[in-house]
């Protein structure tokens, strides 16, 4: 029993450390979340614009 506060802060920190390594995640996650949707919205409006210095299109002869 003497050894209690030895194992009270062991557990203290190994809890710390497991919080903020979830906080980490958690914005790490939110930061490429939001990345991916601006990649998403880029390739959107990329898909609608015809595409400039492409292939020729053919053209018929009348």
């Amino acid at each position: 029993m003497e050894h209690l506060g030895y194992l009270f802060a062991a557990y203290s920190i190994i809890f710390a450390v497991i919080f903020l390594y979830v906080m980490f995640i958690w914005r790490r996650q939110a930061a490429l979340d939001a990345e991916l949707r601006t990649l998403e919205a880029r390739m959107a409006v990329l898909a609608e614009q015809p595409a400039a210095g492409g292939p020729p299109q053919p053209q018929s002869e009348t």
